[in-house]
Order: C-alpha cells, then structure tokens, then sequence
C-alpha cells in the first residue's frame, strides 16, 4: 500500500519530456518532487506561473512564492509570472498536456467530483472546471477509500461534479486503473496489495484481465 508520497512518485514516470504540467491541490503537488532529472518539464499552476520546482527546503521559502493552492514553491531558472488571465488562457487553449489533480470521488465512465461536499463550507471552484473542460489528459491522485473505509471509485458520483467523462486514469494507494467504456480497468496493484483487497475496496465495475503487476516505486 502506498502512501500520499508514494501516489506521486508513481504518477511521476507518466510525466514525459517536454510536457506541460499543471498540478492541483493536495496529492498532486507532491509529483514535482519526483519527476526524473534527466526530462525537462514546465510545471504550470492557475495563479500565474510556468517553471515551479519542487518544494523549497525548511527555513528557505518565500512567502511571495506560492502555488495556486497557497503553498511555498520553487521557481526553476527561466520561470515566468502573469497574470491569472493570462494563465487561464494556457488552460483553456489547451496548451496543458497532462493535468493531475485530487478528487473526492470518481465515476467509472471518467466522470470527477473534486470541488465541494454539500452542507461544508468552500471557498469556491478555483481553476478546476477550466481544468477538467479543457484537459485531454487528466490523471486523478487519491486515496482508493475515504475515512470511513467506503469506496471512491464509483458506478456514479453522489457529490457535486466537477467534470463528466474527462478522467483516464487513477492512481491510488491501492492501484493504477484505467478509465474504460466498461470500468476501471486494473493495470498496477501496489505493493503488497492483492487484487482481491482492490475489489473489495471498489464500487465501480473493476476489469481483471489476466496476472497484474506489481507497481516498481523507485
């Protein structure tokens, strides 16, 4: 079973050379600190900056230095700053190639529910409905079960949704699965997870086919 980390470094070997990446809130900023040193990737967040790098060290941040989610971040030498429009604008024109983000619940048919729970208070949508419109790419980070042990992947969303049919593949503490016309599809299990424990812990129709490998956490 993986941790929060763990999640990100798996997710990290999707990342390509040359991609453009936009990271959401929570699990997915974790994944700069794990990209391999020999690509170069341009980490794009919504509050208007290309080029972050991974978290700073204890006692070297810079409180003017923030991530869309209000975290202390790097910037990588040749990064820029604009504004959110401008920002927005590389969004919705589909110059993204892969977004990851967290996501409360998701649908077998790739559908997302990521921004609010009825009755809690939020402070608004931020960037994640432009993300989920305009992404062609989306990889979602989350825990396979919520506290209370019930499963995340879903037949159907019960909350809000943010998106409809836009995710294509899942990473949890448990597994990487893909979003297919059928279910998820189960591609990776992690260590020391069988894929009877992913069963049990998943609503939606999961696809077995054949031996499923181990994920290589490095």
């Amino acid at each position: 079973m993986l941790d929060k980390n763990g999640i990100a470094k798996r997710i990290a070997q999707e990342v390509e050379d040359g991609f453009y990446v936009n990271l959401g809130i929570g699990i997915p900023t974790l994944v700069a600190n794990y990209v391999r040193d020999d690509i170069s990737v341009e980490f794009q967040s919504e509050n208007g900056i290309l080029g972050m790098g991974p978290f700073p060290i204890d006692g070297e941040e810079d409180a003017d230095l923030i991530n869309a989610g209000k975290q202390t971040i790097t910037a990588l030498p040749g990064a820029s700053f604009f504004d959110s429009a401008t920002s927005f604008g590389m969004i919705r024109g589909k110059h993204v190639d892969l977004t990851i983000l967290g996501a409360m619940e998701v649908a077998q048919n790739g559908d997302i529910a990521n921004w609010k729970i009825p009755g809690k208070m939020v402070k608004g949508m931020g960037g994640a409905m432009d993300l989920v419109a305009s992404a062609e790419n989306i990889i979602v980070a989350m825990m396979h079960t919520n506290r209370a042990g019930e499963s995340k992947l879903l037949k159907q969303c019960t909350l809000p949704l943010t998106g409809v049919g836009c995710v294509k593949k899942i990473v949890t503490n448990l597994a990487v699965l893909e979003v297919t016309e059928d279910g998820f599809l189960l591609l990776e299990r992690a260590p020391g997870v069988s894929v009877d424990d992913i069963r049990e812990a998943t609503e939606g129709v999961l696809i077995v086919n054949g031996n499923v490998p181990e994920m290589s956490i490095q």
